[in-house]
């Protein structure tokens, strides 16, 4: 068998990855529960003066990941690129819709790559995890599944939470909700993890 492919660019401390991730987000949510105090605007402006920080702090840790690791994760991508465009709109039209629903459409886009994925013979998951770790083609494939399902139930969360609860639980919700959601359901996948991993013995065969 071959050998695993060598890890993409450089490794970093786990928690700085950890910030590089969230941090935007949690900036967000920050901006947007002090915004009145520390910008001095209306507390219905909040989430505009937020969003633009948002858009900021998103393209800072991209730039960031790309110094300290040497290469651009492709979710980060794709979400900076998602960040700027709805949070550009937000801003422009003046209408919070925009950012309420990108993580609808985001998460309901990864879920989208990948069961279409799935459905035509490819674990799409493998390309981005299968730098630091190795399972076998079944474990990939119910991986990806599980994941593709896990992104479509957090789209559909958001819809409900922004179009029933206030713009500040909202807010509150994608930070204290979705961020432990879905560190509970990555850990969740160990045993399957550990079911279906090509040891490194194996991996020299």
């Amino acid at each position: 068998m071959a050998q695993p492919p060598a890890a993409k660019g450089r490794p970093i401390h786990p928690l700085l990855k950890l910030a590089l991730e969230f941090g935007p987000l949690a900036i967000f949510f920050f901006a947007n529960s002090y915004g009145d105090r520390l910008f001095g605007v209306a507390s219905d402006r909040r989430i505009f003066v937020a969003t633009g920080i948002f858009i900021v702090a998103s393209l800072v840790a991209l730039a960031a990941s790309r110094i300290l690791m040497g290469y651009l994760p492709r979710m980060a991508i794709v979400n900076a690129v998602v960040v700027t465009v709805f949070g550009g709109l937000t801003i422009a039209l003046d209408d919070a819709f925009f950012i309420k629903v990108k993580p609808t459409i985001v998460n309901a886009l990864f879920g989208c790559v990948l069961l279409g994925g799935l459905y035509f013979g490819r674990s799409l998951l493998a390309l981005v995890l299968e730098s630091v770790m190795q399972l076998d083609e079944e474990g990939w494939r119910k991986l990806t599944l599980r994941w593709g399902l896990f992104f479509f139930v957090l789209a559909a969360l958001n819809e409900i939470v922004w179009r029933t609860q206030s713009q500040d639980f909202w807010v509150a919700f994608k930070v204290w909700g979705v961020m432990p959601l879905t560190m509970v359901f990555a850990l969740a996948q160990t045993p399957l993890i550990l079911k279906h991993e090509i040891k490194a013995a194996k991996a020299g065969e």
